[in-house]
């Protein structure tokens, strides 16, 4: 069985490194990914999807990566489920992301000059 996904998006916000009790690397991005037709109004709408990146891909996305950044990624669809303070059983669905790739080039205050 294959469970492989390819997304290309935005970041919606600054990626943020944090750490597990175990002191595992986790970071979660949502990823805005552009739909490829147009609704009524002529316009693209996107899809915003939850990432997850861990160990050091969670470590380089927190460090290299911006809002707005223009990004690929390759993963896997991965569903878990959680009881919430109320009693609620929680639902999630999330990309497992093992990549990502760069697909702009860096802003200029990212350069270095030498």
């Amino acid at each position: 069985m294959v469970n492989q996904v390819t997304l290309v998006g935005r970041l919606t916000r600054d990626p943020e490194l944090k750490l597990t009790q175990a002191g595992t690397s986790v970071t979660n991005i949502t990823l805005a990914v552009k739909r490829s037709y147009r609704n009524q109004a002529g316009e693209y709408e996107a899809d915003f999807i939850s990432c997850i990146f861990w160990n050091k891909a969670a470590e380089h996305i927190a460090h290299y990566c911006h809002k707005g950044l223009l990004i690929a990624i390759i993963g896997s669809i991965q569903t878990r489920n959680y009881e919430n303070q109320e009693g609620k059983r929680i639902y999630v669905t999330e990309v497992a992301a093992e990549y990502f790739r760069f697909l702009e080039p860096k802003r200029e205050e990212q350069l270095i000059t030498i």
